[in-house]
């Protein structure tokens, strides 16, 4: 598990153990992880060449004290100081360490970082906001430049131009291929578009842990997962392992209902109870015998007929008539969690009270457009602010708010932390795949999860089988290939086991 904390908790947590230890202690700690983790990414120290861009704060200190430990086994070091000054006690161990020190505007300065092994960004830290300005929005244009290049660029604590707290990136910043964080994660460094710009990402431990309070976002992992997941016992029976309604396809939409169904029975429930089409309900019959079938008619008003369920899954291809809002009313209007995706989440968009006047759980799972029309928000707005949106619209709708994207985020209604899914591939980037994350969340809920973890434990093994499909296993290097939504389905088995297994 990966526990993230704003900058404000940060800023307490580092002032309350500066307090008792000598001063400059944290950023020697910080500055020996920095190198330490440098020191492995070369083949040698000794002759390899660093370029350290030091800002005036305290990453570029860090930066500048662990190019002095490099420096000290033979490296080559040149700092570039970016600000209007220079963290100094870091600047004078430098030179004492044999490195060199020059500005933004050294006429040599775009061959030298061209020719590093590393270039260190320690340009601004976690309180930085908004993109760069001049003269360190060149200097990460010069780093990029040198990372296409072959130079390995390594961010302190943060891409500089990345907001700690929320990932959002508005203008220019730096792209790191690693990002060496302190004390603890940001979530910046977990959610798009910042942790596209932070590369792989490693934490350093300098004491902070005592004197921070609960995170402000946890990014689970796979023993986090597999301790969420229900395993029958001998006495289960399928109305014990939890029975799903799905309200789900057309006519028009037949395949949203079969991926919804297969997502929800490869995720565990015991049996799926599907409202549908005649149209959607011949595809399932096709796809997943052991659905029990209600064919809809004109009124929609079928849900009181279709028998005991633990759990409902409300919308994908379901339709956005009169009919089908009345099939989502008489859904929500029940006391069992309910999921509401797809077409489900335009019907809320425009009724809102649907929701609102909920007191079960409830669980909306909108990509960056749906969460827009929620919210009458731009979707590329949503997409950029994914934090703060997702948050929004819990608070706004009182509903658990599953986001998804190239980084999905949960957010309760409740003052809880975020949650942020690692898991993932581009390649689940293709039609019907949200389907089967609704079919698959909604069979944990089904399952007795409560929304955040169904969401969570959906989310994750969603990706993990989607890695799966796409041969992110395979020993072959470019293995993956492209899949679709039922590749998904078929490996979600696979995926359980080895969540389990790890």
């Amino acid at each position: 598990m990966r526990n993230a904390h704003t900058v404000a908790d940060i800023r307490a947590a580092e002032q309350a153990l500066m307090a008792r230890v000598p001063p400059g202690a944290l950023m020697q700690r910080a500055a020996a992880g920095l190198a330490a983790v440098c020191a492995g990414l070369v083949p040698r120290v000794y002759g390899s060449r660093v370029v350290v861009l030091a800002g005036s704060g305290d990453n570029g200190g860090d930066g500048l004290y662990a190019a002095a430990r490099l420096a000290r086994r033979g490296a080559r070091v040149l700092a570039v100081a970016a600000g209007t000054r220079v963290h100094e006690a870091g600047a004078q161990a430098l030179r004492a360490a044999g490195g060199r020190l020059t500005g933004p505007g050294d006429p040599d300065l775009p061959a030298t970082m061209n020719a590093a092994d590393l270039v260190l960004d320690g340009l601004l830290g976690i309180g930085g906001r908004g993109g760069l300005r001049e003269p360190q929005a060149a200097l990460a244009a010069l780093a990029e430049a040198a990372r296409a290049g072959g130079s390995r660029v390594v961010a302190v604590d943060l891409p500089s131009g990345v907001d700690a707290d929320t990932g959002g990136v508005t203008g220019a910043a730096v792209r790191a291929d690693l990002t060496v964080t302190f004390g603890t994660w940001k979530a910046g460094l977990l959610v798009d578009p910042g942790a596209g710009h932070a590369g792989l990402a490693q934490l350093v431990d300098i004491g902070l842990a005592p004197y921070l309070p609960a995170p402000a976002a946890v990014a689970y992992a796979a023993a986090d997962v597999a301790a969420l997941l229900p395993r029958p016992g001998r006495e289960s029976d399928k109305y014990r392992r939890g029975v799903l309604g799905i309200v789900a396809g057309s006519d028009r939409f037949t395949g949203a209902a079969a991926l919804a169904v297969g997502g929800a029975l490869r995720g565990g429930a015991g049996m799926v109870r599907l409202v549908s089409a005649e149209a959607a309900a011949a595809v399932v019959r096709q796809h997943w015998p052991e659905a029990v079938i209600t064919v809809t008619g004109a009124t929609g008003e079928e849900i009181g007929a279709v028998g005991r369920v633990q759990a409902w899954l409300a919308g994908p291809g379901m339709g956005t008539d009169e009919p089908a809002r009345r099939r989502l009313a008489a859904v929500l209007a029940t006391d069992l969690p309910v999921l509401v995706d797809a077409d489900g989440l335009t019907l809320v968009a425009g009724s809102p009270a649907l929701v609102t006047r909920r007191r079960a759980p409830t669980l909306l799972t909108p990509h960056a457009g749906e969460l827009g029309r929620l919210l009458r928000a731009d979707p590329a707005d949503v997409a950029s602010r994914r934090i703060e949106h997702a948050r929004a619209a819990a608070r706004t709708l009182g509903c658990c708010v599953l986001l998804k994207g190239s980084t999905t985020v949960i957010a309760a209604a409740a003052d809880s932390p975020l949650l942020v899914n690692p898991t993932g591939t581009g390649w689940l980037a293709t039609a019907g795949t949200g389907d089967v994350l609704a079919g698959l969340a909604g069979a944990l809920l089904a399952q007795g999860l409560d929304v955040r973890e169904a969401a969570a434990g959906a989310a994750f093994l969603h990706g993990i089988s989607a890695r799966y499909a796409a041969g992110g296993a395979s020993p072959v290097p470019g293995g993956e290939a492209p899949i679709g939504a039922g590749d998904v389905i078929d490996s979600l088995p696979d995926a359980i086991r080895g969540v389990r297994e790890a």
